[in-house]
């Protein structure tokens, strides 16, 4: 599994990182984290506004800072 944390750098945008971290961890899946800071690449995604996330290529919330329980059942619909 590939999850993907849309956005320049922002302090929301890492701490949607470091909430992608934890919930990884708590929910014991297989999963690399991936940052993607080039506006382009964000923009390919559909995505207007920041952070973002991403599981397998599925644009799953944006625009805010999702929760680790949020995360971990994105994870879990992807599993």
């Amino acid at each position: 599994m590939v999850i993907k944390i849309l956005g320049p750098g922002c302090s929301n945008c890492k701490k949607l990182e470091a909430n992608a971290k934890e919930a990884v961890a708590k929910s014991g899946a297989k999963a690399k984290i991936v940052k993607v800071e080039n506006i382009k690449d964000i923009m390919s995604y559909g995505v207007m506004r920041t952070p973002a996330i991403v599981i397998n290529e599925k644009v799953k919330a944006f625009g805010k800072v999702c929760t680790v329980d949020e995360i971990i059942k994105f994870i879990n619909e992807e599993k």
